[in-house]
């Protein structure tokens, strides 16, 4: 009878291109840790875009309607960015939080008397933001320092 291997399936132990698999897996998936979080955030953009005319502020609170329009936005160009290159996105990924946080003081900063569902509204969704945002500046960090970690490294032999 042959001799049959019993390795574990997956394990490439042993493998003569081991190294060099393991490094092209790491560079195909490389910072695809956030894919998770950049549909969320993205959706939690449009919606602070859309939310001055689904909370009906619109008219009430004209520059508030403005400033969640062009902070959505902001987001959801920032989240379409990570799902096409997290890892060119490290420096922008702290700016999601920043405006996840301005989201949540500007009913104060930039309206008129704001009621409370307009209040509930921003301070909700700038409070998910925020959290994707930290989500999204925590997997670009990661899949900075490994891109940094192998780049200066020689090969070994």
């Amino acid at each position: 009878m042959s001799d049959v291997s019993h390795r574990q399936r997956g394990d490439l132990a042993g493998h003569p291109d081991e190294r060099e698999m393991r490094e092209r897996y790491s560079r195909v998936m490389g910072g695809r840790d956030v894919v998770f979080a950049d549909g969320p955030v993205f959706l939690a953009g449009l919606y602070a875009a859309v939310s001055a005319w689904a909370v009906h502020f619109n008219d009430s609170q004209p520059e508030l309607a403005t400033t969640n329009l062009i902070a959505g936005i902001a987001v959801a160009l920032l989240a379409l960015g990570f799902s096409r290159a997290p890892e060119r996105m490290y420096g922008m990924s702290h700016a999601i939080v920043v405006i996840g946080a301005w989201l949540i003081v500007s009913p104060w900063l930039v309206g008129d008397g704001p009621d409370a569902g307009i209040i509930l509204s921003n301070v909700i969704t700038g409070g998910i933001i925020c959290l994707l945002g930290l989500v999204c500046a925590a997997a670009a960090l990661k899949a900075h320092r490994s891109s940094s970690r192998g780049a200066g490294h020689a090969p070994r032999g």
